[in-house]
């Protein structure tokens, strides 16, 4: 019983041994990078190819711009080419390339080259004037409608897509930005994790909602890796981003955070998770803007430098100090030891006691006693 005690402790040991250099790998490696997009690889994802081919439109979206415009410059190219040799086909069973007596069934069409200047011609609506459909073959108007038909149809395609990618909502996700740091410190008598989010357009949102998860990563003895997501409590959700807005999550009791200490911080192994969602007023477009906050990019006691002045006619707003941060007075220990002190003072039962505050200055202060007085003695001569 005690060999299985001591081999089941080497087994944990081992195992938070390889948490621990797995968490310290995760600190470099952040599963949403600062730009908000996400850290992972699908590998045999089922179907890919035909996923992407199924829905088209969104591929070509997605992709980069050079590929898209190779793909579109071969769209158009390989058109011309395939009705070019169509019409050249045309010409050659009418007899118009053999004999040039004949009544052409396109004219001046009496090789490939005449042929697929043609087909361009009719697809981009050029019209130069030199060559022209007739009467004498009914199959070449009925390519010539076709070729017209399907040169709409792949015009709106190219149009299309290409103002989607110019409208895209990482474009604007690019001018909302969140602090490249986070920070922990006292707000209000209560210890607070915050990030500051800001516009940097002119042209403000509509509306916004911000959001933030605590994503863990822990890894099993047997290899198996469990991911676990944990929303914070938000102070203000709702915002109206016309100014850089700090965000809060008040570290009290049901939040991940209330049992961890400073020294806890340092060694824990997690990933804050933030997010702004929010309608665009120039486009009315839905947008999101996503970071993440890893315990290296955390600092206790801090808090964000102010950046808006009042001016006499405007509010005045230092991009500058975006991410700057200042020290602050603020407990090492966590908020669940901080909440245990305040309960052993005021527990019922004891002795009325007299609790001490520390001001600035460094002066004592004695808080009332039960009398409503300072203490229970009385000031003699």
């Amino acid at each position: 019983m005690s060999s299985k005690a001591v081999q089941y402790t080497t087994v944990r040991s081992r195992a938070l041994s390889v948490s621990i250099e797995v968490g310290q790998g995760n600190r470099k490696r952040h599963c949403v990078q600062k730009d908000g997009s996400c850290n992972v690889t699908f590998r045999h994802a089922p179907g890919e190819w035909g996923l992407y081919v199924t829905d088209i439109f969104t591929t070509l979206v997605e992709i980069r711009w050079r590929a898209m415009l190779l793909i579109f410059s071969l769209s158009y190219i390989l058109s011309w080419l395939f009705f070019g040799l169509l019409f050249w086909v045309i010409a050659l069973a009418h007899g118009d390339i053999q004999d040039p007596a004949t009544e052409p069934c396109v004219d001046n069409v009496r090789s490939f080259t005449a042929a697929f200047l043609f087909s361009l011609e009719t697809q981009t609506t050029i019209g130069y004037g030199f060559r022209g459909m007739t009467e004498n073959c009914m199959v070449a108007i009925v390519v010539v409608t076709v070729q017209d038909v399907l040169s709409c149809f792949i015009d709106t395609i190219v149009i299309g897509i290409a103002v989607a990618k110019m409208a895209s909502a990482r474009k604007r996700a690019q001018t909302v930005g969140f602090s490249s740091c986070a920070v922990i410190g006292m707000r209000d008598g209560q210890m607070c994790l915050s990030w500051r989010v800001g516009d940097f357009r002119r042209n403000h949102i509509v509306e916004g909602t911000a959001r933030a998860q605590l994503v863990r990563h822990t890894m099993y003895p047997t290899g198996r890796i469990a991911v676990s997501y944990r929303d914070l409590d938000l102070e203000h959700s709702d915002i109206i981003l016309a100014t850089p807005t700090t965000i809060t999550h008040r570290i009290q009791r049901g939040s991940p955070l209330y049992g961890m200490s400073l020294k806890d911080l340092r060694n824990e192994d997690f990933e804050l998770v933030v997010s702004f969602t929010y309608t665009g007023d120039s486009t009315g477009m839905l947008h999101q803007t996503r970071t993440s906050y890893t315990p290296a990019d955390i600092r206790w006691g801090h808090g964000f430098q102010e950046m808006l002045r009042v001016k006499s006619r405007h509010y005045r707003v230092d991009y500058a100090l975006f991410h700057n941060t200042v020290k602050m007075p603020a407990p090492v220990g966590s908020s669940e030891e901080q909440d245990r002190r305040k309960q052993s003072v005021q527990a019922p039962g004891d002795k009325p006691q007299t609790a001490v505050a520390l001001l600035a200055n460094g002066q004592a202060l004695e808080a009332p006693g039960p009398s409503g007085g300072v203490g229970d003695r009385e000031d003699k001569p």
